[in-house]
């Protein structure tokens, strides 16, 4: 198994650089075909518009969109067209409301999708609804570049946040190719029940599954001492001086992350190095 088809969605001109140069570095890495689509959003009230608003008003925010749609691509070429890689580009313009369908139409079809990070300062309200849709409705693995981070397209570290839901152990999967050449994988259990079949031997099933497939891991048990799960995950991230984190994205209903916040958004918010998803 390896990636073959990566894939990349780019809604802002300022995040050009550095999505693409975080897909070219994985692309290289992979002998990969990236495909990137450039998409000009339409940001206004989603799906209709106030009454009385004119055509002139519609047909300005579309206008705006195409612009912002152009730009984009442009830069884009502008990046990929000196490379030697293998790729694409699409371009189009969407309402917010409707950019799921776009992406997952076209994140099906890969291995990997590669984004930037969604949440932050600056960072434009469709960055989210991209990543969602890639995961869930395209339902691929997704790799978060980190704002200011440098590719890291062969991770020799790799930390791997694991609770034994269904959704960590999607991305443990999915991030096979890359863990098998890592130099060690570090198995990261917080807080392991007191009671079940892997009381004993907390993250034992996962790290004999790993070795079987050539993986060098070794289990770190860590206790909660900070008040949120991500915030020991980061630390132990910058402890292990990790290059890459794996882990499974909403393990609960993602009404209920938008509103107590979660693992997955935290991680997503605070994370320096790139992060593996799948869910």
């Amino acid at each position: 198994m390896t990636y073959n088809s990566l894939f990349s969605v780019l809604t802002d001109e300022s995040l050009v650089e550095e999505a693409l140069s975080h897909a070219m570095a994985t692309a290289t890495q992979h002998d990969a075909h990236l495909d990137v689509l450039c998409l000009g959003v339409d940001r206004s009230q989603s799906g209709y518009y106030y009454s009385g608003a004119s055509a002139i008003v519609l047909q300005e925010t579309i206008a705006r969109a195409q612009e912002e749609g152009a730009a984009i691509e442009a830069k884009a070429r502008a990046v990929l067209k000196n490379s030697s890689l293998r790729w694409g580009i699409e371009s189009g313009v969407s309402q917010l409301a409707d950019l799921g369908r776009h992406v997952a139409a076209r994140a099906r079809f890969s291995d990997l999708v590669i984004l930037p990070q969604p949440y932050g300062t600056g960072r434009g309200s469709e960055l989210e609804p991209v990543t969602e849709s890639a995961l869930f409705e395209g339902g691929t693995p997704v790799l978060i570049a980190p704002t200011g981070g440098k590719p890291v397209p062969n991770p020799n570290r790799i930390m791997v946040g694991w609770n034994e839901s269904s959704e960590a152990l999607g991305a443990v999967r999915a991030a096979l190719p890359l863990l098998r050449e890592a130099d060690v994988v570090h198995v990261v259990v917080i807080d392991p029940p007191s009671h079940g079949p892997n009381r004993s031997d907390p993250g034992g099933l996962l790290s004999q599954f790993l070795s079987r497939h050539g993986v060098k891991v070794e289990i770190d048990v860590l206790s909660k001492t900070l008040p949120r799960v991500s915030d020991v995950l980061l630390r132990h991230v910058r402890d292990m001086d990790a290059d890459l984190v794996v882990m499974g994205a909403y393990g609960h209903s993602r009404f209920r992350e938008a509103i107590f916040g979660g693992a997955t958004r935290y991680m997503l918010e605070q994370a320096t190095v790139p992060v593996f998803m799948a869910h």
